[in-house]
């Protein structure tokens, strides 16, 4: 049974071959994976070096962990299974692939998990979002008619008030009688 190891703080430079050198000391490993960053296409500081038995990584630990490689100090350890997460569950690191088991059976590819499709332009409503105009009033703009009217040809019936001494005649103040 194939142990894995992770083998930390790698130097961008490293290549598989050099790390498949450097562990052959101990002894020569079944496989070295090297992930690649996605968007340089150099190596992302680390890598997975597998050995055919447990007491050759065991080995390899003791002899290369904390050691020199090209400047840097490894860091060798046993390798942890990956996590399952559910089918569409965010990624927690931000660079990483894609969870194991995340294929379609027998298609080889990834399921997409973009969304519903969009509507037709021509079924679309108008758009919305920093981007759109604010929308414009179709014709005039109406006036709203609402309340109490008044014409200013409408004579006061209260022109012959003080309007300052009130109080004192409320007897000349004109009452409706419909009032109550």
């Amino acid at each position: 049974m194939t142990v894995r190891l992770y083998v930390g703080n790698l130097p961008y430079e490293a290549t598989d071959a050099e790390l498949r050198e450097h562990f052959s000391a101990v002894a020569p490993p079944t496989n070295v994976l090297l992930p690649l960053d996605r968007e340089t296409g150099r190596a992302r500081g680390f890598a997975f070096v597998d050995f055919a038995d447990s007491a050759l990584a065991e080995a390899a630990i003791a002899k290369f962990h904390n050691q020199l490689f090209k400047g840097r100090s490894l860091s060798v350890s046993l390798a942890r299974p990956r996590e399952s997460r559910p089918m569409g569950a965010p990624n927690p690191s931000p660079i990483g692939h894609p969870p194991a088991g995340n294929e379609e059976a027998g298609s080889g590819k990834r399921p997409r998990v973009f969304g519903r499709d969009a509507l037709p332009k021509h079924k679309r409503g108008p758009a919305r979002g920093k981007g759109s105009a604010e929308p414009k009033p179709k014709g005039p703009i109406r006036e709203r008619i609402g309340g109490r009217m008044f014409h200013v040809d409408e004579e006061d019936a209260d022109e012959g008030l003080d309007v300052d001494n009130l109080a004192s005649k409320a007897d000349d103040i004109p009452q409706d009688d419909d009032a109550e």
